[in-house]
C-alpha cells in the first residue's frame, strides 16, 4: 500500500527551504477559508488602510450592523488573521501581518 506524504517541500525564490507538514497545511487552508467572505476582505482592506481601528470604527465606515462586524471580527481572530489589544473599554483591530505573510508563503509554494 502506498504511504501517504505528510510533509510538503519546496524551495523558495529566496533559496530559504520552505517544509509545510499535512496538519500546518490543514490550519493554513482553515485559515483561508476564513478570508473567502466579501465582508471579511473588505475590513481586512479597510484595517490595511487604517492599520488600527475599534469595531465602532469599523461598523461605521462599512455601514453595517454592529452584532455583524462583531461576528465577522469574530471569525478573522479565531483564525489568527487579525489581532485585538484592549485599550480601556476599547478593543483595536490590526491585520496580523506575520499570519498573512505566511500564508502567502504556502499558498505560492504549494500552487508552484
Amino acid at each position: 500500500m502506498k504511504e501517504l506524504k505528510t510533509e510538503f517541500s519546496a524551495t523558495l525564490d529566496s533559496g530559504d527551504k520552505l517544509t509545510v507538514h499535512h496538519i500546518t497545511l490543514k490550519k493554513a487552508i482553515n485559515k483561508l477559508k476564513a478570508l473567502n467572505h466579501d465582508l471579511r476582505i473588505q475590513i481586512l482592506k479597510l484595517l490595511d488602510e487604517h492599520k488600527n481601528l475599534t469595531v465602532t470604527e469599523i461598523f461605521v465606515k462599512l455601514r453595517i450592523e454592529q452584532s455583524v462586524a462583531s461576528q465577522q471580527l469574530a471569525i478573522l481572530r479565531s483564525a489568527n488573521l487579525v489581532t485585538a489589544k484592549r485599550d480601556g473599554k476599547f478593543i483595536h483591530y490590526n491585520i496580523n501581518e506575520a499570519q498573512i505573510d505566511y500564508l502567502n508563503k504556502i499558498a505560492v509554494e504549494v500552487l508552484k
